[in-house]
């Protein structure tokens, strides 16, 4: 239970990071085809379903809401060491996701499969440097409906690993207003201000009911592909995984280089690889 509670950490904290994606930390832990599963069979196996879902559900909020501002201060003091971290964590679960294709034979549509999607990882983080226009969070009916598609089209880039979520909504321009929304949202809650709780479901409660239906949805599309074509996925995966350092190298700011940074931040990223190695065993 405690180890689902901190794999649940390591996504929430990813899904927030431009440039980390979610699914990513998920095969890094090694529990992403598991909650695929548990995803698509929540009505027929229900029990088994939320025995996994729960705590990672769980861990995913303690991620984003208690460990977010720490983070928001790492990156500010130490971007390098943080990046690097997190690209550790990444190559820390490369293993799991190799074993799948050892042994296998590797056929051209492999490689380029993993080409391609590598391709757009990388292609992604370069045009999504800048942050889009910020959204209109107005509460109408029009905004309400686009909240329920951005929520759509950020939990289906999650649940996909390789590709980030926040990342899309950076391109989109609901990442700063959406981050703004639930810090807020929480502030509120803890001060139990009740007119400031119902403004933010406002905003959050559309988008969440997107973010529900695209990981169900997805997830089933996903299921299916790695019953059709279990290695095409596999090396989709690694094409993915691969990508996300590059997509983090460009996403995210890594501050002055100092020979005290680059010392510091290659025991960041040994202390991420040791701690993926670590979450990934059974």
């Amino acid at each position: 239970m405690i180890k689902l509670i901190l794999k649940g950490v390591m996504m929430g904290v990813a899904n927030i990071i431009p440039g980390v994606s979610g699914g990513t930390m998920a095969v890094s832990m090694g529990i992403y085809d598991k909650i695929i599963h548990a995803a698509t069979h929540l009505v027929s196996e229900f029990k088994k379903s939320m025995k996994l879902l729960l705590p990672i559900v769980l861990g995913m909020a303690l991620g984003i809401v208690v460990l977010a501002r720490i983070l928001e201060y790492m990156f500010a003091r130490v971007p390098l060491q943080t990046n690097l971290l997190f690209i550790g964590l990444i190559i820390g679960g490369l293993p799991a996701i190799t074993k799948k294709v050892k042994g296998k034979t590797i056929r051209g549509g492999h490689i380029l499969v993993c080409l391609l999607f590598f391709g757009v990882v990388a292609g992604l983080a370069m045009v999504g440097e800048q942050e889009g226009a910020a959204a209109d969070l107005s509460f109408n009916m029009i905004n309400i409906i686009k909240l329920f598609g951005v929520g759509i089209v950020a939990s289906a880039t999650m649940v996909i690993p390789g590709v980030s979520g926040s990342m899309m909504l950076m391109l989109m321009g609901y990442y700063n207003p959406i981050l703004n929304e639930v810090n807020d949202f929480i502030d509120n809650l803890v001060q139990f201000n009740v007119p400031g709780i119902l403004d933010g479901c406002k905003v959050l409660v559309p988008f969440g009911i997107g973010v529900v239906v695209g990981i169900f949805a997805i997830a089933k599309i996903i299921e299916i592909i790695f019953e059709k074509f279990p290695d095409h996925a596999y090396w989709a995966i690694i094409g993915l995984i691969v990508a996300s350092p590059v997509a983090i190298f460009f996403m995210g700011s890594m501050g002055t280089i100092t020979i005290i940074s680059v010392l510091t931040g290659a025991v960041a990223l040994l202390l991420g690889i040791l701690i993926a190695l670590k979450l990934g065993e059974e």
